[in-house]
């Protein structure tokens, strides 16, 4: 793998994985505009370290505050809405990992073609537009209730499709319960952390049980810095944009890239 292609795929993962255009979409689209070989379960392992390590980064105030209101909790000393929102990350995140354990084989085998993620490309750009556009709501990520949780985790669940993307359906779940942009996108981004992390352990996984190969330590280290960096500014101007420029930059784009692959792959 050249440092071309290090650049760009590490570019592509940290933008994609926040920004509610499907990163599944951009993977597969990546090595038809290029023709690069596969680059590799250790570099996918590398970039997806460097996203978490970004979300956590910037969420670092907030995961320590909604961690010890969760643990004040616990040890007996009332909820709080902090707490709450500590919850909310747990159940919201096991919908996801239970259906990613029951159904990992159809998704691998049978849900992956092109067309499959062209078609959820643009079935949920409409979602987004419809939820975008009915939710004018102010309610802030520590209203949730535990409706609100069992809706968004569900919702996160049907990220496992391909070229859904997770944020983007975590957050037109939010948008839909009444809460604002911004809201939307911060529960979106909190929710994220538990979801990349097992996504993380579960490629390490398979990377060990692997045949050994030669690895390019510089390489990984430099997927995972990109990666990184890229995702952290992705999420510091998502958030400080989205309430003026709303969703439809992102749904149109949605909808000419789910256009452009079918345009390729029919």
């Amino acid at each position: 793998m050249d440092w071309l292609q290090v650049w760009v795929l590490a570019l592509v993962q940290g933008l994609t994985e926040f920004l509610p255009i499907s990163s599944a979409a951009h993977l597969i689209l990546v090595p038809v505009l290029t023709a690069w070989e596969d680059q590799g379960l250790a570099f996918d392992v590398a970039t997806h370290v460097g996203t978490l390590v970004a979300i956590m980064a910037y969420f670092r105030h907030e995961i320590v505050t909604i961690t010890q209101a969760w643990f004040r909790q616990v040890g007996g000393r009332g909820a709080t809405p902090e707490s709450m929102l500590a919850w909310a990350v747990i159940f919201g995140t096991l919908p996801a990992a239970l259906a990613g354990l029951a159904f990992a084989g159809v998704i691998e085998n049978s849900l992956r073609s092109p067309l499959v993620i062209a078609t959820t490309t643009i079935g949920f750009a409409l979602l987004l537009w419809l939820a975008d556009w009915r939710g004018r709501g102010a309610r802030d990520e520590f209203s949730i209730r535990w409706r609100d949780i069992a809706i968004v985790g569900g919702a996160q669940a049907l990220a496992l499709i391909p070229g859904t993307s997770r944020s983007g359906v975590t957050m037109t779940a939010a948008l839909l319960l009444g809460f604002s942009r911004k809201a939307a996108a911060r529960y979106s981004f909190l929710l994220a952390i538990p979801i990349i992390a097992l996504a993380g352990a579960y490629e390490t996984l398979k990377l060990v049980q692997s045949p050994p190969d030669q690895v390019h330590w510089p390489q990984l280290f430099a997927g995972a810095v990109i990666a990184g960096i890229a995702a952290w500014l992705c999420v510091h101007w998502f958030l400080k944009l989205i309430e003026r420029i709303g969703m439809l930059p992102f749904i149109v784009y949605r909808l000419l890239l789910g256009a452009f692959l079918l345009w390729v792959f029919l």
